[in-house]
């Protein structure tokens, strides 16, 4: 706890009263603050002169990006299905063309089949005798 200054006389019989050109009131200029200067210091000066507080940064947003954006997403997914669609529509119809060409030479078929009315038969008869040293006989 400071002592109070002891009551001393300031204003002296032969010295002339000083009369201020103006009132200086202590609202009227800007506060004193201290800032730190290049070396770490802190430093008196005015407020109006001190440098802009540094804005704090926005939060960044953490969440997992895409790997490809949104739209060509869907494009790759569009040509991807696409393709799909149009390989099963080939393998379709090649499907039915092969089913269709077989049903048309079963057809052919019964009907050479059924057709047939008379049948030739052709018995061919051939005989081969082997004897020593490459002798061989045939008879037909």
């Amino acid at each position: 706890m400071s002592v109070p200054e002891r009551y001393q006389r300031y204003a002296h019989p032969e010295a002339h009263p000083v009369h201020p050109a103006s009132v200086e009131l202590r609202a009227e200029h800007d506060p004193i603050v201290y800032v730190p200067d290049a070396y770490g210091q802190m430093v008196p000066m005015r407020k109006s002169q001190a440098p802009a507080p540094i804005q704090q940064a926005p939060a960044r947003d953490l969440a997992p990006q895409p790997l490809l954006d949104p739209i060509a997403q869907r494009m790759i997914g569009g040509g991807v299905l696409g393709a799909g669609v149009g390989w099963g529509a080939a393998q379709l119809l090649s499907a039915i063309a092969g089913a269709g060409t077989g049903l048309l030479a079963f057809a052919l078929l019964l009907l050479v089949a059924r057709m047939g009315g008379a049948r030739s038969v052709t018995n061919i008869r051939v005989e081969q005798h082997a004897s020593w040293f490459s002798h061989n006989h045939t008879e037909l």
